[in-house]
């Protein structure tokens, strides 16, 4: 650890623009792994569906349309709400 340490303090003491272009080059590496934002915008976009529903007329033979537009259908977004 004191070796990483003494390289990093002569890099910065030769070098400190390379340095820091190198160390935000890491930070943007690691930092999408690590963020809460990237699960939670994993967990929208799986919720949200694909495709827009669109109008079909009913004809009593498709168990898989809502009977009507306002009927909650596919997973439920209330965790989002508690957030």
């Amino acid at each position: 650890m004191a070796g990483i340490g003494a390289f990093l303090r002569n890099a910065w003491n030769k070098e400190p623009v390379i340095t820091a272009s190198c160390a935000l080059g890491v930070l943007a590496v690691v930092l999408p792994f690590v963020s809460p934002y990237t699960k939670f915008s994993g967990m929208i976009n799986r919720a949200t569906p694909y495709s827009y529903p669109v109008p079909v007329r009913d004809d009593g033979n498709m168990p898989d349309v809502p009977s009507h537009p306002c009927h909650q259908q596919g997973p439920n977004l209330e965790w989002l709400r508690k957030l």
